[in-house]
């Protein structure tokens, strides 16, 4: 899980309690919302996490 955390901190920027805060959201809930922005960001970032090896989705705002 501490390779989570990494991936948040590292490509998104987040502090070490945000990115552990969200990993284990993820770890509890199944899923969690790491990012929001335009389509083309979010897809981006989508590509990103998964080239990490991590298994990451997006989908618009309800």
């Amino acid at each position: 899980m501490s390779y989570v955390t990494y991936v948040f901190q590292t490509y998104f920027g987040y502090t070490r309690p945000h990115a552990e805060k969200l990993m284990m959201q993820v770890h509890l809930e199944g899923r969690a919302v790491v990012s929001r922005g335009p389509r083309e960001l979010m897809e981006q970032h989508t590509e990103a996490l998964q080239a990490y090896g991590l298994w990451a989705t997006f989908q618009k705002d309800q």
